[in-house]
């Protein structure tokens, strides 16, 4: 009897400890179910903290309430999402007509990246190489001419020491330039060319290859015509229309339906008609409703905010977006690798913009940032290794591997300097992790 009970009081200890240990198993579980729940409720998509997008928000509110912008479209992406995307103010102000997330912008020098990729799409395929002189498939350009000093006059000309290669005008060194960044009489000429561009590809070519060059090829950053002079190299190299050749190359895989170099009828209420021309002369802005002669691969497109994340997505992933391969990878190496020499990185290639490559660097198309300890660049408060490239708009954009981010910046017009770097400063202080 005696061990009869020794046996009975051991198991119910036994039983005892099982339940102790159950219940504590169970409390731990409701505790960890807790905090991960406190979690989610804190952090959103992306990585970022409700607070702190809830003060992106406040922040594009303000520009808009102090009229830097009539409106805008923001768009942050991160680890693989959406995380958020602000519409605030109007897409067209004399209508009433709010701010739409599909919004359709005029995305300028945004599609200057665009026009690189096309480029490089045919570098992949062997058509071109970058180091090819650009004489088989643009004449007009063969045997160019250059001025030893930029502001003398045309007929100073002497020969160049070589031909312009295909990465010069990837580069804005084939010593092409804009009226905007030409001295002298070369602005003079280079501002009637570029007035009088929807004669056509073909035309306008003649005009600029009749044209000295500001510098040697090869030998200086100067923002210039390179990028519309490659739309044209991609559209003879290929046989196929330039429009066409993005549409169905670029366009069309990534499933960027809004994005085009003219806005049809269906569309045309989404479209935020521009709210102030800024530098650009109102008699350069063509009709977004009519399909152009003359399709500048410097400027000419039309975009979304999700239609530009697909791209920008694209050249994050290395050249691929979910099954479907734009570039190989080694391809977005090259085109995210800076070419820029330290004495060019010291020059004014917009004029007074003295410090404007101070931290930063300049790929195949698109701006680098090389220093995140340097905030006055292109790229802002962008980790080392970013890439991106604004439009004379307001537009802009970045992808920062770093971070595995993409910010998108769309705005009609408007004094949007302040706004973007606003923009981006709240979106990295947003970051919770």
């Amino acid at each position: 009897m005696r061990s009869s009970f020794s046996t009975g009081r051991h198991s119910s200890r036994i039983l005892s400890v099982i339940r102790i240990t159950i219940l504590v198993l169970l409390g731990l579980y409701l505790v960890g179910c807790a905090w991960a729940t406190a979690g989610r409720d804190q952090d959103t998509p992306g990585g970022f903290s409700a607070a702190g997008l809830e003060r992106v928000r406040e922040t594009m509110q303000a520009a808009v309430d102090r009229e830097d912008v009539g409106g805008v479209v923001t768009l942050l992406y991160r680890d693989g999402e959406v995380a958020q995307v602000n519409a605030i103010g109007f897409q067209n102000p004399a209508a009433g007509v709010p701010m739409a997330r599909d919004s359709i912008f005029r995305i300028a020098s945004m599609t200057k990246p665009i026009t690189a990729v096309a480029t490089l799409i045919l570098v992949d395929e062997g058509v071109f190489a970058l180091d090819d002189p650009v004489d088989r498939w643009l004449p007009e350009l063969a045997a160019p001419k250059v001025l030893r000093d930029p502001t003398a006059p045309l007929d100073t000309a002497v020969p160049a020491a070589r031909s312009i290669r295909i990465i010069d005008l990837l580069t804005h060194r084939a010593g092409i330039a804009t009226p905007r960044t030409a001295p002298g009489p070369l602005r003079e000429a280079l501002t009637r060319a570029d007035a009088n561009n929807d004669v056509g590809y073909d035309r306008w070519m003649k005009w600029i290859g009749a044209l000295p060059l500001a510098h040697e090829p090869g030998s200086t950053y100067i923002y210039g015509n390179s990028f519309d002079v490659l739309g044209i190299l991609v559209e003879r190299a290929s046989g196929m229309k330039y429009p066409d050749f993005v549409r169905q190359r670029i366009f069309e895989p990534l499933g960027m339906t809004d994005t085009d170099f003219w806005i049809p009828p269906a569309k045309i209420d989404r479209f935020a008609s521009l709210q102030s021309l800024g530098r650009v002369p109102a008699s350069w802005i063509p009709s977004a409703t009519k399909i152009p002669n003359y399709p500048a691969g410097a400027g000419g497109l039309y975009s979304t905010v999700d239609d530009y994340l697909k791209f920008a997505r694209m050249l994050l992933g290395a050249g691929q977006l979910g099954n479907v391969r734009i570039l190989e990878r080694e391809t977005v190496r090259d085109m995210t690798t800076d070419y820029l020499t330290e004495e060019q990185r010291l020059g004014r290639p917009f004029g007074g913009l003295h410090d404007f490559w101070r931290g930063q660097g300049f790929g195949l198309g698109v701006a680098i940032k090389l220093n995140a300890s340097v905030t006055a660049s292109e790229l802002g408060v962008a980790s080392a290794g970013a890439f991106g490239w604004p439009g004379v708009f307001g537009t802009w954009w970045e992808a920062d591997p770093a971070k595995d981010m993409i910010l998108v910046f769309m705005v009609p017009g408007g004094d949007a300097k302040r706004a973007r770097w606003d923009f981006q400063a709240a979106a990295y202080a947003a970051m919770a992790d």
